[in-house]
């Protein structure tokens, strides 16, 4: 049976999507504080599957996050944050010794952004193969997300990952995957080995331009994002390459020219393979960038999942995106009419009464 969720949206028979991946506790400075002149932080809690999964519960999905925190206060207060959103957190494991910790410092005009991590030794680094009963967690699912990130914190969490897109090929449950690269967490030449192999389980895969060239070697020609010059035609090469390698259903490659830290200009394209779609791009003053990708990654899953076409979907995934800049936090706290407004032209910004 079909389920209902705001208007003009039929989702498909299952609506139950699962992101696997880490939640961590982020600690910034409030305002625009560097972090010597800080003597207090705001504590916020997030992480890319979560950021995924509270942005599929905002739109009305079935959407279940799986990780594993430790047994006490602090990784109560990370579940929380999820569960006040609507994430359903039955198959989240208890254990190990501490959250992973990152510390944010927002950045400003010509000022780019910091991030620093302490997540050595957090409860999912240390998670173990078998942990996870897949079986349970994928019955009825129809979509699996997971990002590049969390294969990168440990070669336990990579053995994990494997571990979860085989059960969910096994159960035809659709995979998507960010690449997300973190040059902090690992290596380009770790990279391409652990998610080459973990990408032949996806069907759509979302990347940006440092993804394709550190994990995969795929360089999009005439861009230079240091200067915030991007070729439209380089990325149409990438996309193709992505889909000749690996047999991707779908590519998606978010289009980010930084202006400064304050102002980017920000689109995507979506390949299925035979056509390419893009969105109209949108110039934002920039509040909070960080889950930008990820608000991309849920639109496009919510779009697909609910029967958008391809020139749809990336369009509401661009719109999705474009809104969480304007957002403070890692979640994207908007709704499915807010983005189809946006996605559909209205970038006024008027007040709304």
């Amino acid at each position: 049976m079909s389920k209902y969720y705001g208007k003009g949206t039929t989702f498909m028979a299952s609506s139950k999507v699962v992101t696997f991946g880490e939640i961590m506790l982020r600690l910034s400075p409030p305002d625009h504080y560097r972090f010597v002149q800080a003597s207090s932080f705001d504590a916020i809690y997030g992480g890319g599957e979560a950021n995924v999964a509270v942005s599929l519960a905002n739109y009305g999905l079935d959407s279940h996050f799986v990780t594993k925190v430790p047994a006490h206060e602090i990784g109560q207060c990370a579940i929380n944050a999820l569960r006040c959103y609507g994430v359903n957190t039955e198959y989240v494991q208890r254990g190990g010794n501490r959250l992973g910790i990152y510390y944010c410092e927002n950045g400003a005009s010509q000022r780019p952004s910091k991030v620093i991590y302490d997540r050595a030794g957090s409860s999912i680094a240390e998670v173990e193969p078998g942990e996870f009963d897949w079986q349970r967690i994928f019955e009825g699912a129809a979509w699996f997300h997971f990002t590049g990130i969390t294969p990168a914190i440990s070669d336990n969490a990579a053995a994990v990952t494997l571990e979860a897109v085989k059960a969910a090929k096994e159960m035809n449950v659709k995979v998507s995957a960010d690449t997300n690269f973190r040059k902090k967490l690992w290596t380009p030449e770790k990279a391409n080995r652990i998610m080459s192999e973990l990408m032949q389980y996806v069907d759509v895969v979302v990347g940006n331009e440092e993804d394709a060239d550190k994990v995969f070697g795929i360089k999009a020609g005439k861009s230079d994002v240091t200067k915030g010059e991007l070729c439209e035609e380089g990325y149409r090469d990438v996309a193709r390459e992505l889909v000749n390698r690996f047999g991707f259903e779908k590519v998606a490659i978010t289009l980010r020219e930084s202006l400064s830290a304050s102002d980017n200009n920000w689109s995507g394209m979506l390949y299925d393979g035979k056509e390419f779609y893009v969105s109209r791009k949108y110039s934002i003053h920039i509040v909070d960038r960080v889950g930008g990708g990820d608000s991309f990654a849920g639109g496009l899953i919510y779009s697909l999942i609910s029967g958008m076409d391809c020139a749809s979907a990336v369009q509401f995934a661009a719109a999705a995106s474009c809104l969480k800049h304007s957002v403070v936090g890692d979640f994207n706290m908007v709704t499915v009419p807010e983005v189809k407004l946006l996605a559909e032209g209205d970038a006024s910004g008027r007040v709304q009464r």
